[in-house]
């Protein structure tokens, strides 16, 4: 029996955090299994030992996958085993790989893997808020450089109380949920959804965080002392030349700084640049010298970085002549396309979503089919990023894990604005046409418009921004509405979106050590003020949802019957039901909710509506004894008629009760399938059998004179 080294976390509310590292996976360079109650995330991390040629960036590989064995379930699907990642998986992935990824050093080009696997688990604890923590430690008692540790967690607002790695009971009543990574020193990453939060409130949430993260980074450390992994490897991944950057920094500096400057739209300016450094090529090298072509990339695209940078710190002027809190021109159009249920145009300069909104029935709900979560959704929100919006020559391959994720934070965003009891189900697809700066913020501003003009009553319109920094040991500037170039050479992208009276999501990743919370608050309020301008001008677009859904779109009608019913509205075998269904060109759908069904009734039509509806509350109703139906003669015999008065509920005729003379037949005056007034005069008490009466409702002939 091996005996692993341990360290535990407590978490000062009865639960803690144990790490075990020397016990699994002991051939990869780092290993570890996190374990918080019934739930264990095994993290290993493997990195090779020399970079391929001609790497010059960080190739790092995150895979976070929850197992189904983990809760004791089979795999759903034919093949009865885990297949492609969840989207959830994949929205884990994010997380750990963005705050890992900026703390390798820069010089390191390794292929490096970090895999994360829950092996078990329980329906409580919830693993992802482990996940960066496990990989963190896995890193820590290997030899890979990495200038950590960082860890993260989870943090919810439950009545009032800030909880940190709440159960998913906790969870459902939280009106705040963030997770946040982070080192001993500074936060890296922070990701949440939040019910109308004040900047203040979240500003507190990340510091709350932030305070149990310094204590999980500690406890790497002591557990890297104790494997002693405290000495890394050596490598050399970069072959530098300090005179050729000097000397192309002289050369190009000042010309890459006049089109810093300039102001250009987005292609021109890369023209420019390209063609700059294209000059220095052609200047300094013929066609049959050796041209150190990655160095020259390298040095020339820290030389545009560092210029574009200066420019903002010290005159303010941002790539595209932008004032640092100014926002783009923005424009927006709903009802754009005559098919969809819902649609609308949001252009914020030179990016531009197209949002379309389609209403279904609860037929259309998505099913979920995750380890730990088995639901249905009734709010879609779908981002799609074509080559085409950024002028790419180039396929597209399949939804990417960049698509899953900014599609997840502009549904953050706007679900909750839906009413809890909207009876459709409703999807949202975003099509980015054009991209220089934040598309899922675009998605939410399109989104909004999108289901205002298909009628869905959202509570509030959402709006988002994208804020950037940059900042050097002495300033910094706050830059509201980034473009893209801003985000790749800035220290921030930090991601808000919110109401008039409160954020709804937010998504950052920071790329600077020590980044003080002023800042942050600074961003955040910045934040809101752009916030604020994008409402007013989508609001001169549409400021609240139509009062009808367009004509095209289904109409839904839904109604409350006893739950013993229900079996009764189905039928055998969902004989009635989709009789129901085909006669009147509609979709009903039941569902259980305590002592009662829930019936949802859509169609293209009222017509079609109001004839389920009449058919379904035949089903439902009690027969009263004195009232008149007109029902249909289902079937004769000898001694009468059973007559339909309801959807399936029939009463007998008898054929002392069809006229006020003596008939021989029942045939002399019935025949099958005919419509005929009854009345009811009596329920048996026992069998609930009904007997009807049409004579009653003749007139009764009047008695001859006796001789």
């Amino acid at each position: 029996m091996i005996t692993p080294i341990e360290k535990v976390i407590d978490l000062g509310d009865g639960r803690s955090i144990t790490i075990e590292t020397g016990k699994l996976a002991k051939q990869a360079d780092g290993s570890v299994v996190v374990k918080m109650g019934n739930t264990y995330l095994l993290a290993t991390v493997v990195s090779a030992k020399d970079a391929t040629p001609g790497t010059d960036f960080m190739p790092l590989s995150v895979e976070y996958r929850e197992k189904f064995s983990a809760v004791g379930r089979f795999p759903g699907g034919f093949m009865k085993r885990e297949a492609r990642p969840s989207d959830n998986e994949i929205l884990v992935c994010r997380l750990v790989d963005r705050a890992l990824r900026p703390l390798f050093p820069e010089d390191y080009h390794a292929d490096t893997f970090v895999t994360i696997n829950l092996i078990s688990g329980d329906k409580e604890d919830l693993p992802d808020a482990l996940a960066g923590l496990a990989a963190s430690a896995a890193l820590a008692v290997s030899d890979i450089p990495f200038n950590g540790p960082i860890s993260e967690c989870r943090v919810a607002r439950v009545e009032g109380e800030l909880i940190l790695n709440p159960t998913r009971t906790q969870l459902a009543a939280a009106d705040m949920e963030v997770v946040v990574g982070a080192t001993m020193e500074n936060i890296l990453m922070v990701e949440g959804e939040m019910e109308e939060v004040s900047e203040a409130e979240m500003l507190e949430a990340m510091k709350f965080a932030h305070d149990a993260i310094k204590v999980q980074c500690q406890a790497q450390i002591e557990l890297a002392e104790a494997v002693g992994a405290t000495t890394k490897r050596e490598y050399c991944h970069e072959e530098n030349d300090q005179e050729l950057f000097d000397h192309i920094k002289a050369a190009t500096y000042d010309k890459v700084y006049e089109v810093a400057k300039a102001g250009l739209p987005k292609h021109e300016r890369a023209d420019k640049f390209a063609a700059i450094k294209e000059e220095y090529v052609a200047a300094n090298y013929t066609e049959e010298d050796e041209i150190p072509a990655g160095l020259i990339g390298k040095y020339y695209h820290d030389v545009e970085k560092e210029a574009v940078r200066r420019c903002v710190l010290d005159e303010r002027v941002r790539l595209d002549g932008r004032k640092t809190d100014e926002i783009r021109p923005i424009w927006s159009e709903v009802d754009y396309l005559p098919g969809p249920h819902g649609s609308s145009i949001f252009t914020r300069g030179e990016t531009q979503a197209l949002a379309t909104v389609t209403l279904g029935t609860k037929l259309d709900e998505k099913l979920v089919d995750d380890v730990l979560n088995r639901t249905t959704e009734r709010f879609l929100l779908h981002y799609n990023f074509p080559p085409f919006s950024t002028g790419d020559a180039r396929a597209s391959r399949g939804t990417s894990r960049r698509e899953i994720g900014h599609g997840n934070l502009a549904f953050r965003a706007l679900k909750d604005m839906l009413p809890e009891d909207y009876p459709y189900t409703v999807r949202i697809m975003s099509d980015i046409l054009e991209s220089n700066g934040s598309s899922s913020m675009a998605t939410v501003c399109a989104g909004t418009l999108a289901l205002m003009d298909a009628g869905v009553p959202i509570k509030k319109p959402v709006t988002g921004i994208a804020m950037g920094l940059i900042t050097d040991s002495e300033k910094f500037a706050v830059l509201s509405d980034i473009l893209g170039d801003e985000d790749h050479l800035g220290d921030m992208d930090f991601k808000v979106t919110g109401t008039r009276d409160g954020i709804t999501a937010t998504q950052m990743d920071i790329k600077v050590d020590g980044l003080p919370y002023e800042v942050l608050e600074q961003a955040l309020l910045q934040a809101r003020e752009g916030r604020l301008h994008i409402m007013d001008k989508i609001e001169e677009t549409m400021t609240e949802p139509r009062a009808d859904l367009k004509p095209h779109a289904p109409r839904m009608e839904k109604i409350t019957i006893p739950k013993d019913m229900i079996g009764a509205v189905i039928g055998p075998g969902g004989k009635i039901i989709q009789e129901i269904q085909a006669t009147t060109e509609s979709t009903v759908t039941i569902e259980e909710d305590g002592d009662f069904g829930q019936v949802s009734i859509s169609a293209d039509n009222a017509d079609s509506i109001n004839a389920a509806l009449a058919k379904i509350k035949g089903i439902v109703a009690v027969p009263e004894v004195g009232e008149v139906y007109k029902g249909k003669v289902k079937s004769i015999v000898p001694f009468g008629a059973f007559v339909e008065i309801m959807p399936g509920k029939d009463g007998l005729l008898h054929i002392s009760e069809i006229e006020w003379k003596r008939l021989e037949k029942v045939e002399d005056a019935l025949k099958e399938g005919e419509e005929v007034e009854v009345k009811l005069i009596e329920v048996d008490q026992r069998s609930g059998k009904l007997k009807l009466s049409r004579k009653v409702l003749l007139p009764r002939p009047e008695r001859k004179p006796k001789n």
